[in-house]
């Protein structure tokens, strides 16, 4: 109720009026177009943090093309997305750093049935412990100190979607249980907040570490690993698969020489053998990085890599003596003269140890691949 007071003069006489009006349905549509415009105003903040993590996804991304590659260790790869995809089960990626577990978690959502929502990607191991549950999660205004706004967690970001969790053994020990809880249960609490929410996300996870060692250290909830690690997938260093890196490097090199505006390069057999006989201990992104260093430094067509040149880092060519001996044959190598130089390297494998594959002293070992992948190769080079 509104009232109103006020004097009026009449026949020399003052009188009191009072005027009253029921404003309560103004009240109503006033607290109404409040509650309208604060829910606009937490809508704008939530596009805002999911518009700038997916400007910065559109960056990370320009990294990724199709995955590149001839090896039976790739081909095998090929196979297990071709399988997993179209399921919901979680994957878990191994490998060293750098041989492209991102890029096969990417392969893997984009042939899913949610390939049509985002996929958000949580590095584990730059979250400082305290903002675990809110990067997670996360949080309402006023949760803990400097939290001025709400958040929303990856988890919401990604719903509908796939998450992928990077680094998944570098989460501390006492908040995997919080993170069970959503595999299990598919619901959680923002920080600060007792409403439950629900999500429904597609889980994959990559390592470095050998999280099955870490679950006998104590250092990773064994039941959270076999959550993890429905359908595996194992991603075999660079070394093992020499056979990609003729395809890697000239993916590479056209690539970063459209970016400076330089005309892309031709591998000769010589750089060929200069990659293939360095153990690249940094994997498929040591080989991106040596390439766009060569793609710069290099005058005249000529490619110059810049790699370690000591002995424990590079293996020994015949034709290449660590740096001081030019090539001679600059010769661009086709794509059946790689066949024959894998060809003739296994068959000389083969020779030194009187044609044994298997077991110790046996070709596999003496060309650092599983034996399988040798008797795979074998069998596509018609040895």
């Amino acid at each position: 109720m509104e009232i109103f007071a006020n004097f009026i003069e009449f026949k020399g006489q003052e009188f009191g009026v009072s005027f009253a009006r029921d404003i309560s349905e103004r009240k109503r549509e006033e607290e109404e177009k409040a509650c309208v415009l604060n829910e606009i105003e937490k809508l704008k903040n939530e596009l805002e943090l999911q518009n700038e993590y997916l400007q910065g996804e559109v960056v990370e991304l320009q990294a990724f093309g199709d995955v590149i590659g001839s090896s039976p260790a790739l081909e095998t790869i090929l196979r297990q997305i071709e399988m997993v995809a179209p399921t919901d089960a979680s994957s878990l990626i191994t490998g060293e750093s750098g041989t492209g577990k991102e890029l096969i978690a990417h392969e893997i959502h984009n042939r899913s049935s949610r390939s049509k929502h985002t996929m958000v990607r949580v590095n584990c191991a730059s979250i400082p412990r305290e903002l675990y549950e809110s990067e997670f999660f996360g949080h309402v205004k006023g949760a803990f100190t400097g939290a001025v706004r709400d958040r929303v967690g990856r988890f919401e970001l990604a719903n509908q979607g796939t998450l992928f969790l990077d680094e998944i053994g570098e989460i501390p020990l006492d908040l995997q249980s919080k993170l069970l809880r959503v595999l299990q249960e598919g619901t959680f609490e923002r920080v600060g907040d007792e409403k439950t929410r629900n999500v429904n996300v597609r889980i994959i996870a990559a390592t470095n570490r050998d999280l099955k060692g870490e679950v006998e250290r104590g250092n990773f909830r064994e039941d959270l690993y076999y959550r993890l690690n429905v359908f595996p997938i194992e991603v075999p260093p660079l070394r093992k698969r020499v056979e990609d890196i003729p395809l890697l490097a000239d993916y590479f090199f056209k690539r970063y020489a459209k970016k400076i505006k330089k005309e892309a390069p031709q591998l000769t057999k010589a750089n060929v053998l200069q990659l293939t006989n360095y153990d690249w201990p940094g994997n498929v992104r040591e080989l991106q990085n040596v390439i766009e260093r060569s793609v710069i430094i290099s005058q005249g067509g000529k490619m110059k890599f810049d790699f370690p040149k000591s002995k424990s880092e590079m293996k020994p060519t015949p034709d290449y003596d660590g740096g001081r001996k030019e090539f001679q044959d600059q010769k661009i190598l086709t794509f059946a003269e790689v066949k024959k130089l894998d060809q003739d390297n296994i068959v000389k494998a083969l020779k030194k140890t009187s044609g044994k594959v298997f077991g110790e002293g046996g070709a596999a070992q003496i060309l650092e691949v599983p034996p399988t992948t040798l008797l795979s190769r074998m069998k596509k080079l018609d040895i």
